[in-house]
């Protein structure tokens, strides 16, 4: 049975003191204490969910109940203590951003896989607890996952603010971070929330190319290239594949123009610091990555959750907004690939490009295509293919 630590008054500071000192030794930079309360955005989640904007994210409906009452998680739940790990290292050269043939991958995945790092001083932490606390300690760790409001929950933990694009915005830290969470039957002392800082700045909604934003403080994930390029398991509605641009994994325009973001220093992080061939890979050379390939340059990265074929979809697509004849090739030779998921976009790049050799190839795929949303890819490709000699 589940039962409440509960410390004498002059002890709760002291042991929160010292867990936060741990908390930075073992790497986390901010760390911030929420009671167990009522979620003010309860209400608002749920219409966020009726609205259908989670898309094809089932869990966030399966485990609603649990995410609007971590008690539901840990019994006699006490404190949420959430973390705080920086993630921004490099910058990206002006030149590689600017050129549409090279694919960009979101600031967080150029580094080595978030859940494992951090898992790990996550795990350090919690045993800390359990043995400093002296008391019969219960509790569970996320990162990035489980039933946890992780944003509420770090901005009641002084964390910082939730901002218009729906990001957790720190003044020292922008948005660049991870979170991770402790949910414990030990009552820490609580943190004060911090207030909200963006005043009139719609920087983030503006900049959005896929108008993922409805409104001030509320995300349409179907629209969101995040949510297009990683969690979209199937094809990328049409309408929305010239927004993506040469985005192939996530997305950090609605950051990269966000004021708080301009004064965060860079971080000297050897998980964060940059694999080779993250940072603005030349398209083609991603196109051709057969599984093995595929597996050897991305193990214990995040980028291997969209499995070969979801990271291929979207260099398809990016090849096809950047319209450039040097692709045509590695294309065409996708439309031979073993998934249908590869052959669809790869023929909708194909039209956009253009060209006689074009039309050719998608003519030729076509007689032997049989799968009917390839078939259908293909038909609506070669009018474009032809109207671009």
């Amino acid at each position: 049975m589940s039962t409440t630590v509960n410390r004498a008054p002059d002890d709760l500071p002291d042991l929160t003191t010292r867990l936060k000192a741990r908390a930075l030794e073992l790497g986390f930079d901010a760390v911030g204490i929420t009671p167990i309360t009522p979620y003010p955005h309860a209400d608002a989640f749920t219409r966020w969910l009726e609205n259908g904007y989670h898309g094809e994210m089932a869990y966030l409906e399966r485990n609603a109940e649990r995410r609007l009452d971590p008690r539901e998680v840990v019994r006699d739940a006490q404190s949420i203590v959430c973390l705080l790990k920086c993630y921004r290292t490099d910058e990206i050269p002006e030149d590689l951003l600017n050129d549409r043939t090279r694919g960009i991958f979101s600031r967080y995945a150029w580094g080595d896989d978030y859940h494992d790092v951090i898992g790990k001083s996550l795990k350090r932490l919690y045993e800390w607890i359990e043995t400093d606390a002296e008391d019969a300690v219960e509790g569970r760790v996320y990162v990035d996952a489980g039933p946890v409001l992780e944003r509420e929950a770090a901005a009641f933990a002084g964390l910082g603010w939730i901002g218009k694009n729906t990001m957790l915005l720190n003044r020292a830290h922008g948005s660049y971070f991870f979170l991770a969470e402790i949910i414990t039957n030990v009552a820490f002392t609580p943190d004060a929330p911090t207030t909200d800082h963006c005043g009139s700045c719609t920087k983030c909604l503006d900049a959005c190319p896929t108008d993922a934003f409805p409104s001030p403080h509320v995300l349409d994930a179907t629209k969101c290239i995040s949510y297009l390029t990683i969690e979209q398991k199937g094809a990328i509605p049409k309408e929305l594949r010239e927004g993506i641009g040469n985005r192939v994994f996530g997305c950090d325009i609605c950051q990269e123009v966000c004021p708080w973001n301009r004064k965060p220093e860079l971080w000297e992080d050897e998980a964060s610091r940059p694999r080779e061939g993250s940072v603005a890979p030349p398209l083609v050379e991603l196109m051709g990555l057969d599984d093995e390939g595929f597996r050897e340059r991305f193990r214990k990265s995040p980028i291997k959750r969209t499995k070969r074929r979801g990271l291929l979809r979207n260099v398809a697509v990016a090849l096809g907004n950047a319209g450039d004849r040097a692709a045509v090739p590695a294309l065409i030779a996708a439309l031979g690939d073993d998934e249908p998921l590869v052959r669809a976009h790869a023929a909708w790049a194909l039209g956009r490009i253009g060209g006689e050799d074009t039309v050719r190839a998608l003519r030729s795929a076509l007689e032997r295509e049989d799968d009917p949303d390839v078939c259908a890819e293909i038909v609506a490709a070669i009018p474009f293919a032809e109207a671009h000699p």
